[in-house]
């Protein structure tokens, strides 16, 4: 969970919590100065996302008003919910029948969750001196109101999900995680951030309600003028940090701050922007804002000249693989366009590269397949594994090339590939992050104990076996070209694949460089040195450190980088072509 005052960060080390600073006294904290700002109204609507805990604002709130001698009134919106039966009936479409990882992108919105026309027949309580209508979807009720929203970032809410404290929107309890982290994605997260797009312009009062029992605020008027600013400047994203199978060493051992109460670290979230916050701090108060709020309200600003093309869905991706010490990702594909729209509902699909940014004890990554291998044969040799539990040869049929720090290699749609152990990676992919077809897995199992599923046939449908031998050396190893140089600085172009929708430059900078956006998003990365300062054109400054990921958005047109470190920095940019 987030801390309410930002903890003190080491120069020149990565910090856990990056925040935005704004001006003093913009946030708030507790419900005692919530109800402060609520007790100047008599009909207050309380929306949000569903997690938020919405009866521990009611008990909270109530309890103080009635302190106050100020009486109320609360209307749950789930007395306007259609029936559980009938909830499951509309969402079974979606959800994938017994597929245990994939279901397909919802077209329901969330007035389909409700019983037709009866939201309409709400009244107040002429009584009571304010009225509540609360839960998700509170705002559909025809009445004008004060205007408080509730959100929650999305790892507090799969945090919940796991420890069976909370249920689907519209069900009535939790059920396995893998099943509602399916609902989550294909249904919930979508119908409720439709919702959430049409209020953020209109909302009066935004809550984190990450601490149910100290809940942070601040106005929302301010909040869309911070992420104006934002929008028009630099920024990091909030990174979280999960365990996993094959997890590593590296981020436990040199990301300072991080909880020792877990195996191992496998991934970083570094910009995952359907899943992490930003992080918004005045006096020292901090607040978490999901990334989606600064695509609805400034997605044209962020992306620039793809925001016509992608609309408010960040394309880019960046997260770090760690396997130092750990051992082998999975020998995995990721799906072909056509098969993405199809079978899942995704208007873009997952394509990846690697870029080292750490390795060791002649660590390789699996990619490609071996020039004499044979489809029907790599299908037996998976599939007699998955029977019988015997070792599979993946040496056989899949190419594995020693890497170096700052090697790239390049994983487009339908390629076989995976991390080796020793490595820390840097993923630079398209924003699609779950469609991962599994089709070896080292006969381990996951954390849980139990095996992770296989996808042995989707991953078949969607390979490319020409994609072997001299191709893969040709095609999938990328190729550093110099495009310029200055005294104290080189600019490199790092191709990647002909279908990856997106590009990669890198800088290596021993004094000063400027950058120009080109009315493109940029997402960077230093991967070499200790630390830099980036100036934007509006004179915005701020220090980033080694292996921190940052986003310059379209709008900010440039900024200035300088080396403040004694090595030579090394920024990696991304960006769509």
């Amino acid at each position: 969970m987030l801390p309410l005052i930002k903890p003190p960060s080491r120069n020149g080390k990565y910090d856990i919590y990056p925040s935005y600073r704004i001006g003093d006294n913009n946030i708030s904290e507790g419900f005692e100065s919530l109800s402060e700002r609520i007790g100047k109204h008599d009909f207050v609507v309380v929306d949000g996302f569903n997690g938020a805990g919405f009866d521990v604002f009611r008990e909270n709130i109530k309890k103080i008003l009635e302190r106050k001698g100020i009486s109320s009134s609360w209307k749950s919106f789930k007395d306007y919910y259609l029936p559980e039966h009938k909830i499951r009936e509309i969402t079974e479409p979606f959800l994938g029948g017994k597929d245990p990882l994939f279901g397909k992108r919802t077209s329901l919105s969330l007035e389909d969750f409700l019983i037709p026309g009866k939201k309409d027949s709400y009244m107040p309580d002429p009584e009571c001196d304010i009225n509540f209508v609360i839960g998700p979807g509170a705002s559909l009720v025809p009445l004008p109101g004060f205007l408080i929203y509730i959100d929650i970032p999305k790892n507090e809410i799969l945090a919940a999900a796991r420890r069976g404290e909370m249920a689907n929107l519209g069900l009535s309890s939790p059920s396995d995680f893998r099943e509602m982290y399916k609902y989550f994605y294909f249904v919930e997260w979508i119908v409720l951030n439709r919702h959430k797009e049409k209020l953020l312009p209109f909302t009066d009062t935004y809550i984190d309600g990450q601490n149910r029992s100290a809940p942070v605020w601040m106005e929302a008027s301010i909040l869309r003028q911070t992420l104006g600013e934002m929008a028009r400047n630099i920024f990091r994203a909030r990174p979280w940090f999960e365990p996993g199978a094959w997890g590593g060493s590296w981020i436990r051992n040199n990301i300072p701050g991080l909880g020792k109460d877990v195996p191992n670290y496998a991934w970083s979230y570094e910009l995952i922007t359907p899943e992490n916050g930003l992080l918004i701090e005045s006096s020292s108060r901090l607040l978490e804002v999901s990334f989606d709020c600064l695509m609805f309200l400034e997605g044209g600003a962020v992306l620039g000249d793809c925001h016509s093309r992608f609309g408010n869905e960040f394309p880019i991706r960046f997260d770090f693989l760690d396997t130092f010490d750990g051992g082998n990702l999975s020998i995995q594909c990721h799906p072909r366009p056509g098969y993405m729209k199809q079978h899942f509902g995704e208007d873009f699909t997952q394509e990846e590269a690697y870029y080292i940014l750490d390795t060791k004890d002649n660590a390789v990554v699996y990619l490609g397949f071996s020039e004499d291998t044979v489809p029907d044969e790599f299908r037996k040799e998976l599939e007699e594994s998955q029977v019988t539990g015997r070792p599979a040869d993946i040496d056989k049929f899949v190419m594995s090339h020693l890497v170096k720090k700052h090697d790239l290699l390049l994983i487009p749609y339908g390629t076989i590939h995976g991390s080796g152990r020793n490595n820390l990676v840097l993923e630079i992919s398209s924003t699609p992050y779950i469609f991962t077809f599994k089709m070896y897995d080292w006969l381990r199992p996951d954390l849980d104990g139990k095996p992770r599923p296989l996808n042995i046939e989707r991953g078949m449908d969607n390979l490319y076996f020409d994609r072997k031998g001299p191709v893969v050396e040709e095609k999938l190893i990328s190729r550093p070209v110099l495009i310029s140089s200055g005294r104290d600085w080189r600019h490199y172009h790092l191709p990647t694949h002909e279908t990856h929708l997106y590009d990669v430059n890198r800088y290596h900078i021993t004094g000063e460089k400027e950058i120009k956006t080109g009315n493109k998003c940029l997402v960077m990365n230093l991967t070499g040195g200790e630390e830099i300062e980036v100036l934007t054109s509006s004179g915005l400054s701020r220090n980033f450190s080694f292996a921190e990921t940052f986003v310059v958005p379209a709008a900010a047109e440039s900024i200035r980088v300088i080396n403040r470190s004694h090595e030579e920095a090394v920024l990696v940019s991304a960006f769509v072509k």
